[in-house]
């Protein structure tokens, strides 16, 4: 059982989304100023829809804390929705005398069909509600918490976009953490120079050339009533050796981040280092070879691993890269079926972004930093945040200069 575990719920045009994060230590310090920054982060990104010019995320903390600091009791929050006044009777909770008329033309590529046949549901809207990446703002809020936890500890999480729509970025973390050698100090200041540039862009891209195009794809695909995918990095660094386990399938690191990052709306692959190039490449140009100095302690000269190996973390930067697909609302819908009267008909159409790539990779970056908050608690235990830093003080000294 996870020792950080948290329950999302509500509907996007619902009143308002909740969550509850059980297994927090106490002493932690948090504020909802600590929240608001990641959730302001999420509703970044050029070309996204009219939503998220209505809303400002906000979500107030509710229990669990007192004076800024953990209780260590579970922590709750509530989001609420500012569109909800314009839906309190589509989306009403008690019995309606005269309902609205019921969605029933599914959109290729959303949860719309399948909900609706395994839940056996006549009304789209009871399946799209929920299943809406709507619900993701709560995940943001959750690993904003999360982030709180590893601050105390050093590890820095960031994300930027690698390509978009099909342009690709020339900025990598694959490229910068595997030319570092014996100089560290260069390849960092190159590194945080680049996330620094991701976060002002529009785009999230560090790639001054490939944000223009990104821009102009996307212009290009809302003139055609067409949506954009594309691919991002989230990267973590100053990771300890030792997170996860190979012990057991469920404990290891690579697959409970692949699993969190997969579990995010419209992720399509989830790839960690080198990941798909491994399988045309000889084991001599894939592992990474181990080197020790008195100076440095253990090291690298590259990092194809991102950061892991057999379950574990080695003590290099994570590195994570996910593909999310382009949005199944179009403005120029596919063609579906009415489910009413199985007559061909376009699908359903709903206020929604062109690309929301940019925004994707915060929502990456939360999920991210839960599953190493859950491990970094596994590795240290203890129920206070007193009690961790001082297991964290005592894991075994093994500089890695990140």
């Amino acid at each position: 059982m996870n020792r950080l575990r948290f329950f999302t719920a509500g509907e996007s045009h619902g009143q308002a989304l909740t969550a509850i994060v059980e297994g927090l230590p106490a002493g932690l310090s948090l504020s909802e100023a600590d929240i608001a920054k990641e959730l302001q982060r999420r509703q970044r990104g050029y070309g996204r829809g009219d939503r998220m010019k209505i809303e400002t995320d906000h979500a107030r903390l509710l229990s669990g804390v007192r004076y800024g600091k953990t209780l260590g009791s579970p922590v709750s929050m509530l989001l609420e929705n500012r569109d909800w006044p314009n839906w309190t009777t589509k989306m009403a909770v008690e019995p309606m005398e005269a309902p609205i008329g019921k969605l029933q033309m599914p959109r290729p590529g959303h949860a719309d069909f399948a909900g609706m046949v395994k839940y056996r549901q006549d009304d789209l809207r009871n399946i799209l509600e929920r299943s809406s990446a709507r619900e993701t703002a709560m995940r943001v809020a959750v690993g904003a918490i999360a982030r709180r936890l590893l601050d105390e500890f050093g590890i820095r999480i960031c994300s930027h976009v690698v390509c978009l729509g099909g342009v690709d970025s020339a900025f990598s973390a694959l490229r910068i953490f595997n030319q570092h050698d014996d100089a560290i100090t260069p390849v960092l200041d190159e590194w945080w120079a680049g996330i620094e540039r991701a976060e002002a862009s529009p785009v999230a891209c560090a790639d001054g050339r490939a944000e223009r195009q990104m821009i102009e794809a996307i212009g290009q695909a809302q003139k055609r009533g067409d949506t954009l995918g594309g691919a991002f990095e989230v990267v973590a660094l100053n990771v300890p050796v030792g997170l996860g386990s190979h012990v057991h399938w469920d404990r290891r690191l690579d697959g409970l981040l692949a699993w969190a990052v997969m579990s995010i709306h419209a992720i399509k692959a989830v790839e960690i280092g080198l990941g798909y190039q491994v399988s045309a490449l000889p084991g001599s140009q894939v592992h990474d070879e181990l080197f020790y100095t008195p100076e440095r302690g253990y090291h690298r000269k590259r990092n194809h691993a991102g950061g892991i190996e057999g379950g574990m973390s080695n003590g290099e930067p994570i590195i994570v890269r996910a593909a999310m697909k382009p949005l199944p609302t179009l403005s120029t819908p596919l063609q579906s079926v009415d489910t009413a009267t199985r007559q061909p008909k376009a699908a359903f159409k709903e206020r929604s972004d062109v690309c929301a790539v940019p925004a994707c990779a915060v929502v990456a970056e939360a999920m991210l930093t839960i599953v190493l908050a859950d491990a970094l608690m596994e590795k240290l235990g203890g129920d206070s945040i007193d009690e961790m830093r001082k297991r964290f003080q005592e894991l075994p000294n093994v500089p890695l200069g990140w």
